[in-house]
């Protein structure tokens, strides 16, 4: 083999998988504003026995080699469930994806698509979305805004010039996601603060905070709504309750009660908001090792994030009330709850919501009315193969 000839293979092992973390890693050693990512939970993500994902997934990692070093890496999957999801909410039957995109240049950007595309082709899929890293709720999209500042925790970051490498094979935006800035030091507009007054007023209401004894249950509670409330969402695949139980054990380490809740409309819960305190800071300055010190550094962190920014991922409310008066109502109390607690209890003063689909009209109307900004995009792509 010519030392200028690109050979793309399988990861068949652990080995291998250690060897295609270990290369992720050192391709975002190189992007400015990246954060370094703890290796036992990539290892996790992309282990066959640890993640629930793969019982609905069919996967292959490939790595890139080029005279007999590394250089580049793709997954290539089949989300089973997405083939069920119908197509006018962005999958269906015959969609694959790709994710976990790296590329040391160009001719390796396409030498990798075209191996996830081939692999895609014989599992009979008709369409390749991507990068998507490998769930939809793990890490979507490819960064194409807001490459000037580190992502908050669960959101990837990528090089700027892989959106012309990948637009130069053929493929096209299928849909943006979008995140959003918000400074919660200062109070909202006096019309969204009449609003919340307004909804503390009626005795239909209860909003409450997650209780973190019974975690377990209160995430069942959580995605039992999201299943419901995103069910038509673009891109929508629901949790199994293998997952929900995983997300359960996963999420018990960062939930902390204040930060999170829960809303009942006559005793029956009907919405949530979640925020997750960010880690990446940590990360950052531990450089995403647990050893010597990086274990005490993040122990004591979990314990009381101060000053931590604050990621809210998700948030639903029940497609029954949706379009209606009480669903934005009910989001803007959960929001300016969660905002006033996490300045008092954490010292906090930025949060990032999202990520946010760029056409749903409700979402981007609430993040509009509380002044939040756009601060960073992501894109998924598609091809036709």
């Amino acid at each position: 083999m010519s030392d200028t000839q690109i050979d793309i293979r399988p990861v068949t092992d652990k080995a291998g998988r250690k060897a295609f973390v270990r290369l992720g890693q050192q391709f975002a050693a190189r992007v400015p504003h990246s954060v370094p990512q703890l290796t036992s939970e990539m290892m996790e993500l992309i282990d066959p026995e640890k993640n629930p994902f793969f019982g609905h997934a069919t996967v292959q990692l490939f790595m890139a080699w080029r005279g007999g070093k590394p250089v580049g890496r793709i997954s290539a999957h089949i989300d089973h469930l997405a083939l069920e999801i119908p197509a006018e909410q962005g999958m269906g039957p015959g969609t694959g994806m790709f994710g976990y995109f790296d590329a040391e240049d160009e001719a390796v950007a396409e030498a990798l698509l075209a191996r996830a595309e081939q692999w895609n082709r014989e599992q009979g899929m008709t369409r390749m979305l991507g990068p998507i890293s490998m769930s939809i709720w793990e890490e979507p999209g490819l960064l194409v805004k807001g490459h000037d500042h580190s992502p908050m925790i669960m959101m990837g970051h990528h090089p700027a010039h892989y959106k012309g490498w990948i637009e130069a094979l053929g493929y096209t935006k299928a849909k943006a996601l979008l995140t959003y800035d918000l400074d919660v030091t200062h109070d909202f507009p006096p019309l969204i603060q009449r609003i919340v007054k307004s909804g503390e007023r009626n005795g239909r209401i209860t909003m409450r905070s997650v209780d973190r004894k019974h975690v377990e249950r209160e995430i069942d509670i959580i995605l039992r709504i999201l299943n419901d409330a995103w069910s038509k969402n673009w891109g929508f695949i629901p949790f199994t309750q293998e997952e929900v139980d995983y997300a359960a054990k996963k999420l018990k380490q960062i939930i902390h009660p204040e930060v999170n809740r829960i809303a009942e409309l006559d005793g029956e819960p009907v919405a949530f908001m979640l925020t997750f305190p960010d880690v990446n800071g940590v990360l950052k300055k531990t450089g995403g090792k647990l050893l010597p010190f990086g274990w005490f550094h993040l122990l004591r962190w979990l314990r009381k994030p101060v000053k931590s920014g604050m990621r809210v991922p998700l948030m639903g409310v029940v497609k029954e009330l949706q379009n209606s008066r009480m669903a934005s109502q009910l989001a803007f109390m959960m929001i300016s709850d969660i905002r006033e607690t996490a300045v008092r209890e954490f010292q906090s003063e930025r949060a990032e919501i999202g990520w946010i689909l760029d056409d749903n009209q409700g979402m981007v109307a609430i993040a509009d009315a509380i002044q939040s900004k756009v601060n960073r995009e992501y894109w998924i792509f598609e091809k036709t193969l």
